[in-house]
């Protein structure tokens, strides 16, 4: 998928949804705002695989959804967005696929995960996609940083290859491999429609939301709602549609659709995991 506004795309519109000015110029300042403020005003969320709706795939269509709509997305949508917005603005772009890894040191499948590449004074990883543990461009280096509850770290594997990892505290690191090449979009595209649709997918599976503003990063995963920040964490198990729909207006600034389905499913994988009552 090329970087080029499409018919939809509107950037005055786009900059007001994330709370940002018409920046002067694309310089690695004023990146780091537009990435502060897209983490902070547009969440991650799979609210529509939840649903059995299939995202949007298109600029036009995730425009629509993200800008018109005022809602979230998951990292094959913001990252879509958020690079068609930069390219627009006169940086430069270059989508990477990413392979995550859940629970062991060995990525789970190629191409699930949406990532960004943006030239500067040297290259930049820019990720709005992740959930929000990394707020600023990280130059494509081998260090770690701190950036609000999370430590940060990037290391060089080799052969073009990178890890991205995020840790809390003595918690086990999370994160992804990529390489800094433009990615497979063939790859790409089959794993975005797999994940939305395959039972083993954890967001077929698992209603997740995420939003980071400033040090604070809130996570809603099923019923359970968590608060990280520096200082700590705190967990609320929520009970009932009409809270979750309070969560959502208030902490996610989205009105969640249907959320009586939702609110169904989430209890319903709740019970599965940790039993009834």
């Amino acid at each position: 998928m090329s970087e080029t506004p499409a018919v939809g795309f509107n950037r005055e519109r786009y900059l007001r949804r994330i709370g940002a000015a018409a920046p002067a110029r694309p310089d690695l300042a004023t990146l780091g705002v537009l990435v502060r403020a897209h983490l902070a005003h547009v969440p991650f969320e799979n609210l529509d695989v939840q649903l059995g709706r299939v995202p949007p795939v298109t600029v036009d269509g995730i425009f629509d959804k993200v800008v018109d709509h005022g809602r979230g997305g998951w990292c094959y949508e913001l990252n879509t967005l958020f690079g068609v917005l930069l390219a627009d603005l006169g940086y430069a772009v270059t989508r990477l696929s990413g392979d995550v890894r859940r629970g062991g040191d060995v990525p789970e499948r190629r191409g699930n995960h949406l990532c960004l590449r943006i030239d500067l004074d040297r290259p930049y990883l820019v990720d709005v996609g992740f959930g929000g543990s990394l707020t600023a461009p990280l130059a494509i280096a081998a260090g770690s940083c701190i950036d609000g509850p999370y430590a940060i770290s990037l290391a060089d594997v080799g052969d073009d290859g990178w890890t991205f990892d995020e840790m809390v505290g003595d918690g086990a690191p999370f994160g992804y491999d990529f390489s800094t090449g433009p990615a497979d979009e063939g790859v790409l595209d089959a794993m975005r429609s797999a994940l939305a649709r395959e039972d083993w997918s954890p967001f077929v599976q698992n209603l997740v939301m995420q939003v980071r503003r400033g040090d604070a990063h809130s996570t809603l995963r099923g019923r359970v709602l968590t608060h990280l920040t520096p200082a700590g964490k705190t967990k609320q198990l929520l009970g009932s549609a009409d809270e979750m729909a309070v969560v959502g207006r208030d902490i996610f600034d989205i009105e969640m659709p249907e959320i009586d389905r939702l609110w169904r499913r989430v209890v319903d994988r709740h019970d599965q995991l940790f039993g009834g009552g």
